[in-house]
């Protein structure tokens, strides 16, 4: 009975450490969102203007989310660092837009790369590589989609703007040029800094290390709490069903805040045939939906400019909600295109690597370079 009682004791305190740590980790994690536009804001105009210049091709900057994200793997990392900078003003809201689009497609590098763990069977990789790369194909189907309607007719700029003049009424927005009104603003922490650390370029590197490891650490704790020790439990009963499948994927991918650490789940989970990749689809829907948390944190503190990139970010993902998930018909059109490509790389399967190196590398980094 008394090792029945320091068990749970011990339990009891395990919980409230991680808690602790988990609001610590997020105090640093809006912490660094603030310092990275505080360092914006102090850097020369010229920085700011070769930043701006860089990003006025909607275009280039689609490719440009889409490298830094695939570089990092970290889709939540890019768009909580674009939230700061529409948030200081480094940025506008029309020329954010398409890096976060492109991060939504850099993201899902993930999975590929570990479908590529399967290449010594010729059947499970097949299956592996169709579930690595239908989150692909979903984000680029949605682009391909949004993209043209926001660049003739700025649909979700102007969508995500009148959402966040709703929500933060007091801030108005007219040209682009927004208040920033951060948590960390009126606490002495930021200005600190600032002082101890008389260098702007070493105050964004050190907060875009802290931004990095804060969203990483948060998501192994929420992880390993979640899913370790159910992990064949959430394998078995996660995707009887399209909604109930969609529903996991968004509150997991809310959860551990991040899309990379969720969606490559169903990799070895349809390589061995344990789901369809049909099941496996509303899944990937759902992560979508749930990786947009991190954005709409890092704003919630900050101005209406932050808190429109934030919702734009989940406008742009719950469209391929509305379009994908109320007709099966539709939703097939991804798996279809995951399906040939799965057959593609049976003929060779070097075309898997291909892929790879060509989509996320170097046709963004030609586009960018040469622009």
């Amino acid at each position: 009975m008394e090792a029945v009682k320091v068990q749970k004791n011990k339990e009891t305190i395990g919980y409230i450490s991680k808690g602790l740590l988990i609001i610590g980790i997020t105090l640093l994690f809006l912490l660094s969102i603030d310092l990275i536009g505080g360092s914006f804001q102090r850097l020369s105009g010229g920085v700011a203007q070769s930043l701006l210049s860089a990003t006025s091709n909607p275009f280039i900057s689609l490719f440009i989310g889409l490298l830094i994200t695939a570089i990092i793997q970290s889709s939540s990392t890019v768009t909580s660092m674009v939230v700061a900078l529409v948030g200081s003003g480094t940025l506008s809201l029309t020329h954010a837009i398409p890096i976060v689009m492109g991060a939504n497609i850099g993201t899902t590098i993930t999975s590929t790369i570990i479908s590529l763990g399967f290449i010594t069977s010729r059947r499970e990789f097949r299956k592996a590589i169709s579930a690595g790369t239908i989150h692909d194909f979903y984000n680029i189907l949605l682009t391909i989609i949004l993209f043209p309607l926001e660049y003739f007719h700025q649909t979700l700029s102007i969508m995500s703007r009148e959402v966040a003049s709703w929500i933060a009424p007091a801030l108005t927005d007219q040209s682009n040029s927004f208040q920033t009104t951060g948590i960390f603003h009126s606490n002495p922490i930021s200005n600190f800094i600032f002082q101890v650390i008389d260098n702007n370029w070493i105050v964004l590197v050190i907060s875009l290390i802290i931004l990095f490891v804060s969203i990483k650490v948060i998501s192994r704790i929420i992880y390993g709490s979640l899913i370790g020790k159910s992990k064949e439990r959430i394998n078995q009963y996660i995707f009887d069903k399209p909604l109930k499948s969609f529903a996991w994927g968004t509150l997991l991918t809310a959860a551990v805040q991040s899309s990379s650490v969720t969606t490559p789940l169903v990799v070895p989970l349809v390589a061995t045939g344990k789901i369809s990749l049909r099941k496996a689809f509303p899944f990937i829907i759902g992560a979508n939906i749930g990786t947009t948390v991190t954005a709409l944190i890092a704003a919630l503190f900050n101005s209406e400019a932050a808190i429109s990139i934030a919702i734009a970010h989940f406008l742009f993902n719950l469209t391929g909600v509305l379009l994908f998930m109320p007709f099966p018909l539709i939703r097939k059109v991804p798996v279809l295109l995951a399906l040939q490509f799965g057959k593609l790389t049976m003929t060779n399967r070097i075309y898997g690597f291909l892929y790879i190196l060509i989509t996320f590398f170097i046709l963004p980094f030609i586009l960018i370079y040469f622009n």
